[in-house]
């Protein structure tokens, strides 16, 4: 699930359903013809998630943007894999077009747990900081740099691509959210993000999007860490993205203490992070008192992060 930059949608969104899918495996890889096919539980904006049998999943992009991520996580997953302290996703077999879809696809093998619940999944903090310094330790020689089919993650924050940080995205998102939201709060939290200095150590492995849904606990702790289609060598700030979408206050210090990140990947991370905890007038205007209300909690902790800061 790609949750910061949605889909390319100046290109038409490929057909998926369950017939699609099946038709592909049956044709492609017979080996599997037969075996039960059905929508995973959680979907995504960039790719659809189909179950195959007990133990696989089907993998599909729905835009032509996002068909670089099959071959980033054919290639890089099982390379990554051995370094890293908790499971992520093997691919099985990798597929080409047909059966009227137009893209390249994954078979995966299934990994079990649920997206992990923010607001019930209190021992998250270490397993996810102990997964990321694993994963930023490991050689990067070789690695995809931020590019146009990972939605630029870990680009400098002054970076004008199209990423989620760039003006052009961000700035339309809070302007919105006039009349709901303290504008000018929001607003410096980015500028001081941009305003940061940037990352000076080399380059390091981001996984991209450590949103809820990529993210699986089982027990209350992180089992394993999936969708790695925004995989990308850059500055280690995109991955704090998780300090905002998912961990509590007192995980969130936890979390930056055991990283020992410094104050400008800090502060370039509240910037990420903005992009992920951000609500639209929708998530404020929801019937549920109790979503509204943790849609505000999680940004006005970030804005409340920033200020303090600055004391």
């Amino acid at each position: 699930m790609c949750t910061v930059v949605s889909g390319d949608l100046s290109s038409d969104e490929a057909t998926i359903t369950v017939d699609v899918v099946r038709r592909l495996v049956e044709t492609q890889f017979p080996r599997w013809a037969g075996l039960p096919v059905e929508p995973a539980p959680t979907q995504g904006v960039d790719n659809a998630t189909y179950r195959l049998g007990p133990d696989m999943s089907v993998r599909l992009p729905r835009f032509a943007r996002w068909t670089g991520q099959v071959t980033r996580e054919q290639e890089w997953l099982p390379k990554l894999a051995p370094h890293l302290p908790r499971p992520v996703p093997v691919p099985l077999a990798e597929g080409r077009p047909g059966a009227g879809y137009p893209f390249p696809w994954s078979v995966l093998r299934w990994l079990p747990g649920g997206p992990v619940d923010p607001d019930r999944d209190g021992g998250l903090a270490d397993g996810l900081a102990e997964f990321f310094a694993a994963l930023h330790r490991v050689d990067t020689t070789g690695g995809p740099p931020p590019q146009w089919s990972n939605g630029f993650r870990g680009v400098p924050m002054t970076d004008e691509r199209d990423s989620a940080i760039a003006p052009g995205r961000l700035a339309p998102r809070i302007e919105a959210l006039a009349g709901l939201i303290d504008l000018d709060a929001v607003a410096a939290v980015w500028e001081t993000a941009r305003a940061a200095p940037p990352w000076e150590g080399p380059p390091v492995w981001i996984h991209g999007d450590p949103a809820p849904a990529n993210l699986l606990s089982r027990n209350g702790h992180l089992s394993a860490v999936i969708d790695f289609g925004t995989l990308a060598v850059g500055d280690p700030a995109c991955d704090l993205i998780a300090a905002w979408s998912v961990l509590s206050a007192d995980g969130r210090e936890q979390f930056r203490k055991t990283l020992d990140i410094d104050d400008a990947t800090w502060a370039r991370g509240r910037g990420w992070g903005l992009t992920a905890v951000l609500p639209t007038r929708a998530d404020l205007s929801d019937p549920d008192p109790a979503r509204v209300a943790a849609a505000r909690r999680r940004l006005d902790e970030l804005v409340a992060d920033h200020a303090s800061a600055l004391r």
